[in-house]
């Protein structure tokens, strides 16, 4: 059998472990692997090699993802769907793997209904707002970026009488801001999943501020768009003079963390032995419970991703 890999959508730590333990596994197996480059961009243009151990030595521990990605608006017609699917056949791949998030399974799943594709998506985003898995690949290493930047605005924001306010990423998602406000101490938390109390917080500040407190620490997830608002709140409510940190794009790069190469090795693993063993796949593994599962990605698509509410709960725990 010949079975390929391809990342899609944005990029995230992990993805290079995931490709280099799908070339030595498949390998191991007794099988034939393909790496698609540049995405459902490639797949439709037919940038599919094959693969040896060589090129994927020494990649374990590199941020983002050595075969690239794309977003493809040529993907939604459906001839270039179609020349993606001849291209597969030309190769004679049998098992796809795809590295991606919501709209790259939503990408896929509309490709799996129209030919007979036998594919497995392992998700991938730093985001960590896939439906059907506790765990997505990245959000650690992601975790760890913001952390160190977290620690660093920490050291400076404690020498002047000033409030430090700093946007996440995580697209309509809290789960990278409420993490951080969690692990870094935070004074306030502002995520889309909840509504953020202004009039309570900003009591409980003014009094800490007239107390002696000389600096607060916000996290604002990017999703909530409420970083202006928030900013204007600090400086004319609390009466802090604020500074924005809007940490962008550092938040997907970086080495993978241990915890991001351990279940990029497991994702891998569970995905090419499902290929291996059916015929008709049109699933994403998922981690529940601390278990590697299957789900059809038509449950993925469909389903909505909701914030553990242990951590809607913490929002309130911060003070």
């Amino acid at each position: 059998m010949a079975l390929a890999i391809m990342s899609s959508g944005g990029d995230a730590p992990g993805m290079n472990p995931a490709i280099k333990k799908f070339v030595d596994y498949v390998y191991k197996m007794g099988e034939k692997p393909y790496l698609i480059y540049d995405g459902l961009e490639g797949l439709i243009d037919n940038k599919i090699k094959p693969v040896e151990h060589r090129h994927v030595a020494g990649i374990m521990h590199r941020g983002g993802t050595i075969i690239r990605s794309s977003r493809s608006k040529r993907f939604f017609e459906y001839e270039c769907r179609q020349q993606a699917y001849n291209n597969l056949k030309e190769h004679n791949i049998t098992g796809l793997i795809v590295l991606g998030g919501d709209g790259s399974f939503r990408a896929m799943e509309k490709f799996s209904s129209e030919f007979d594709l036998n594919f497995v998506g392992i998700p991938s985003t730093i985001d960590n707002d896939i439906y059907g898995t506790e765990y997505c690949l990245g959000s650690d290493t992601a975790l760890n970026v913001i952390r160190d930047a977290l620690d660093k605005i920490r050291d400076t924001a404690t020498s002047f009488n000033r409030a430090f306010l700093v946007e996440v990423m995580g697209r309509d998602c809290g789960y990278l801001a409420i993490v951080s406000a969690m692990i870094s101490g935070a004074e306030v938390c502002v995520i889309p999943e909840a509504e953020f109390a202004y009039a309570k917080e900003g009591k409980r500040l003014r009094e800490e501020v007239e107390s002696g407190r000389n600096y607060v620490l916000a996290i604002v997830a990017e999703g909530s768009k409420q970083t202006s608002k928030v900013h204007q709140w600090l400086q004319e409510t609390i009466g802090l003079e604020t500074r924005v940190s809007i940490l962008g794009h550092i938040q997907r790069g970086g080495n993978p963390t241990v915890h991001d190469r351990l279940m990029a090795f497991d994702f891998t693993i569970t995905a090419v032995n499902h290929l291996l063993a059916h015929k008709n796949s049109n699933k994403m593994v998922a981690y529940q419970k601390g278990e590697f599962k299957l789900i059809e990605i038509k449950e993925v698509v469909s389903g909505k991703y909701q914030l553990p509410q242990r951590f809607l709960d913490a929002v309130n725990l911060l003070d």
